[in-house]
């Protein structure tokens, strides 16, 4: 979709979207208040006011075509000329002082989805109209809700229907700097979740570490302020990172570590933030393996990488001044007659040895030795955002991300970047008596602390080696896919959290 900001609209006229609120049209103004004027014929529009089918209220869409009414023009008072549309979609937002980003979010996506629906090429959608304050904020919120409310993932069907190119126009009384700015943040990070998206939802034999690393590879050859760093089998060895070999062992596909850096601030090496994510292309379960329902989303276990990588793009566009490092440690978790067993001990790159409980617990391996990584190069903060346990969906189920962190001020920061994106966060506690549970006999630590508590254990296990570096560790098992379609948030990869960890990079920023 190809959204701009125009003052008036040049595509044709072919449909105007006007947001109404249920606020906002009172029965006493005819035909709708003082938001804007229908010239034509008023009566026609009074009752269809009055039968309440255009009503304002959250999530009504009505089509009006304006054939039907004589001498039609639209006029808006934050508009300096009368339109002349072929056709009006009114969009309800319900009570404007309750309407918040979410719900033009939302509206945006239905108005995306409609226009594909009636099949035209293009459509002029008022801004201002909307009377919910903020119009930079409102800009962002509805391209963003138009770019990811349009996606759809069908690159693998072969009868698959032509793709219309779809022209937006969002109409504003004049054009600022600032409206500009915010509509090219929303699409830089729209597009990027739209990127990881993909990642995602392409199949287990097609994103493999390999593919990881290539599709890594050419987003830093794109973007002169992308580093890159790849470590292969042989690097992973010398740095000691045997938690994430001993997952690598099982699969006949190498591991790589992909290390993407954003340069913001290079006079200052201390102003720094480390996004980790985990990065299974395919979690079999390793030897403690699956059932084969349990498989069936396991491509997905790489959600937290795709996320990373994504939005280490969008940073380097969006140029903050901080130093960023995005890092994944990419493999699959398979078990052939070489993978690792329950029962093993192995030695991460911090020196702590690991007792292996179960081979399925692999993802925290890896983000040990990640985390461990980046303590050694310097890192002030990280975050690292995982796909890590079943027992996050049973906690929170669907909606909400789970944080775990030793910082308050990280995860105050993310969860205020969470309420801006939809891609809300939830804390979790770490409280001493679950963190026992992750105590061995035999070695220093074990993978699992059994099924109690299991995202607190978990998060415990990875705390371990952070140590006192700033911290939060997001566990997205309940978020990175949906089952169905709702509002801007599609069936499959969701994207998440892709966007919050650009707005908190943006707001950490000095």
């Amino acid at each position: 979709m190809n959204i701009k900001l125009m003052k008036s609209p040049k595509v044709g006229n072919s449909l105007l979207v006007v947001f109404t609120c249920s606020d906002k049209i009172k029965p006493e103004n005819v035909p709708f208040g003082n938001q804007f004027e229908i010239n034509g014929s008023k009566e026609f529009l009074k009752e269809l006011k009055d039968s309440g089918e255009i009503s304002g209220k959250k999530g009504e869409m009505t089509l009006l075509h304006s054939l039907l009414i004589e001498n039609f023009t639209f006029n808006s008072q934050h508009l300096d000329e009368k339109l002349h549309p072929k056709r009006i979609l009114f969009v309800g937002l319900g009570d404007s002082k309750k309407a918040d980003n979410e719900t033009l979010r939302n509206s945006a996506a239905q108005i995306a989805k409609k226009v594909e629906s009636l099949s035209l090429t293009d459509f002029s959608l008022i801004i201002e109209s909307s009377s919910l304050g903020d119009v930079k904020e409102s800009i962002n919120s509805i391209s963003e809700g138009l770019m990811l409310g349009n996606y759809s993932f069908d690159e693998f069907k072969t009868d698959k229907e032509k793709t219309i190119s779809i022209n937006a126009e969002l109409l504003v009384g004049e054009i600022k700097e600032e409206y500009e700015k915010a509509l090219e943040k929303s699409l830089i990070t729209s597009s990027a979740s739209i990127k990881a998206r993909n990642l995602v939802n392409r199949p287990p034999n097609v994103v493999n570490p390999e593919y990881l690393k290539d599709f890594s590879i050419d987003l830093a050859n794109q973007n002169e302020k992308l580093d890159i760093e790849i470590f292969d089998k042989n690097k992973i060895s010398d740095l000691g990172m045997r938690a994430y070999l001993g997952v690598a062992q099982g699969s006949t596909a190498d591991p790589y570590g992909i290390k993407l850096t954003h340069l913001g601030d290079p006079g200052n090496k201390e102003n720094n933030i480390w996004l980790i994510g985990k990065g299974i292309t395919f979690d079999s379960g390793g030897l403690s393996l699956k059932p084969s329902f349990g498989m069936i989303e396991m491509k997905s276990d790489m959600s937290g990488g795709a996320a990373v990588i994504t939005a280490m793009e969008a940073i380097s566009k969006l140029n903050p001044k901080i130093n960023v490092v995005g890092l994944c440690l990419a493999t699959e978790n398979m078990p052939d007659g070489g993978a690792q067993r329950v029962g093993d001990i192995v030695k991460s790159m911090s020196g702590k040895t690991i007792e292996i409980e179960n081979t399925d617990a692999e993802g925290r391996l890896t983000l040990a030795d990640a985390v461990e990584y980046a303590k050694q190069n310097g890192a002030k903060q990280i975050i690292d955002i995982a796909t890590l346990t079943g027992a996050m969906v049973t906690a929170l189920g669907h909606g909400l991300i789970g944080a775990f962190g030793n910082d308050n001020n990280l995860l105050d920061t993310l969860k205020a970047s969470g309420e801006i994106t939809g891609e809300k966060i939830w804390f979790m506690p770490l409280d001493e008596a679950s963190k026992k549970q992750n105590r061995s006999k035999v070695a220093d630590i074990k993978n699992t602390g059994g099924r109690p508590a299991g995202s607190v254990t978990a998060a415990h296990f990875i705390g371990e080696f952070v140590g006192d570096t700033p911290w939060v560790h997001l566990d997205i098992a309940g978020t990175a896919m949906s089952s169905s379609s709702k509002g801007w948030i599609p069936q499959g990869a969701t994207g998440f959290p892709c966007r919050t960890l650009i707005e908190t990079v943006l707001r950490l920023q000095n």
